[in-house]
């Protein structure tokens, strides 16, 4: 594992969901703060925030960011997708696939890792802020779990037909964010796993026995900072919709209580080979604009090169 195949994402940046847009207007703006601070590739955002498929590959290869993934949540309580879902999902591979072709176009072969479609759980109405680990009765019950597994064998094919891989990126407050649900999954398809250090964390795993216990699994990782704190205060009282603190428990790397380090050390010792995507989800509406998000990410950037050399 080695310090070039950094990725930064537009999360960084407050654009959460498809109603939410980039400081100072657009998505160049993100980008080019994020080439500015040394970052090889990016993330594309919520689908369509950078535009079209041909806008998207133009925007990566303008700011010569190699595309390092695309997030995509699926419903899967509901262990199906409306047509309006199915052929959102279908532009988002052709999207990624755009600016896979165009990045190996114009850049050759860089040996840039893949660049995969980011699954996860969309969750449920009602179901907006982390459970208790040890509750073993709110998760998906069987048949709830095996339409799941079908709509997750369904997206990865889908994928797959664009010539693209799938990873899994576990969340917090959905039906996929515990240790034992993350076990669930990998025990129950052939999917691999994103392990986010900030999710993992707040869902009371440990992020780096998490890399031991889903070695060979692991093959996208997103790097985060977060506070344990903001975490118990927004449970005392009753459970706090995750969007209402989550900005706020992401924090610059070294602030939080995340050991990076000994993340990074773990994954070397399996080999890991994959994009380091770093992440500091802002929020979306308030607090500091563009020039307080690049400064964070460029700090978070020389943090990480940092213990990568240690």
């Amino acid at each position: 594992m080695t310090g070039r195949w950094i990725a930064g994402a537009p999360v960084s940046f407050g654009v959460w969901g498809p109603h939410t847009g980039a400081p100072d207007g657009d998505g160049d703006a993100v980008l080019s703060a994020l080439a500015a601070a040394g970052y090889t590739g990016s993330e594309l955002g919520d689908p369509g925030f950078l535009g079209d498929p041909g806008r998207t590959a133009h925007a990566l290869a303008a700011h010569r960011l190699a595309p390092a993934g695309v997030y995509v949540g699926l419903p899967l309580v509901r262990g199906r997708w409306s047509a309006q879902d199915r052929a959102a999902f279908a532009l988002t591979c052709r999207t990624l696939r755009a600016a896979v072709d165009r990045h190996v176009l114009t850049a050759g072969a860089s040996g840039a890792p893949a660049a995969r479609i980011v699954l996860a759980d969309d969750g449920a109405p009602g179901l907006d802020a982390p459970r208790d680990p040890a509750d073993r009765a709110s998760g998906l019950d069987d048949a709830a779990w095996a339409r799941a597994v079908d709509l997750l064998a369904e997206a990865a094919a889908t994928a797959a037909g664009h010539g693209l891989g799938t990873t899994f990126h576990p969340h917090l407050g959905t039906f996929v964010e515990s240790t034992r649900e993350v076990d669930r999954l990998l025990a129950t398809t052939p999917l691999t796993v994103t392990l986010d250090t900030g999710h993992a964390l707040l869902a009371g795993t440990d992020p780096v026995a998490a890399v031991g216990r889903w070695a060979g699994r692991i093959d996208h990782v997103h790097l985060k900072d977060v506070r344990l704190d903001v975490l118990r205060a927004a449970r005392r009282g009753g459970p706090v919709p995750l969007r209402d603190w989550w900005a706020d428990a992401n924090v610059p790397f070294g602030s939080g209580d995340v050991d990076l380090a000994g993340v990074l050390a773990a994954l070397r010792r399996t080999g890991y080979a994959g994009w380091l995507v770093v992440e500091q989800d802002a929020a979306p509406h308030g607090g500091p604009q563009l020039a307080q998000f690049a400064a964070d990410q460029e700090h978070n950037l020389r943090v990480l090169r940092g213990l990568l050399r240690d």
